[in-house]
């Protein structure tokens, strides 16, 4: 995998070593980085089963009324 070089706030790092209790600023951030993909996965899936249900739900035949 590619490897990129970024320059961060060194005490925004810091805050992100100790929230995580990891020792190292490159696996705290790259704990965070991860962690925000995995909820942004997540979050795409529970939205495409309740627009998946709700597609169901409006494509069943509706009965008459009256």
């Amino acid at each position: 995998m590619a490897k990129v070089n970024i320059s961060l706030d060194a005490e925004l790092v810091v805050e992100v070593m100790v929230l995580a209790g990891i020792g190292s600023s490159q696996d705290a951030v790259e704990a965070v980085v991860r962690d925000y993909i995995a909820r942004g996965h997540r979050t795409e899936v529970r939205t495409e089963l309740k627009d998946q249900s709700l597609r169901e739900v409006e494509s069943k035949p509706q009965e008459p009324q009256g």
